[in-house]
């Protein structure tokens, strides 16, 4: 699992906002941690569009 993960996070460090989003709202198996971890490189201007995308699922 912590290998995907890694897969998870170098993608979305690398992503565009939409892909970002998109790679957030659908990764399973994640743990809280994690997906924590993924908050860390997404930029804060933007987290009302992914609560907003959060919420809508």
């Amino acid at each position: 699992m912590e290998k995907k993960f890694e897969q998870i996070k170098e993608e979305f460090i690398n992503a565009s906002l939409d892909e970002k989003i998109r790679i957030y709202t659908t990764a399973q198996g994640l743990t809280v941690d994690q997906f924590k971890e993924l908050l860390a490189y997404f930029p804060i201007k933007h987290l009302d569009k992914l609560e907003e995308a959060v919420n809508g699922i």
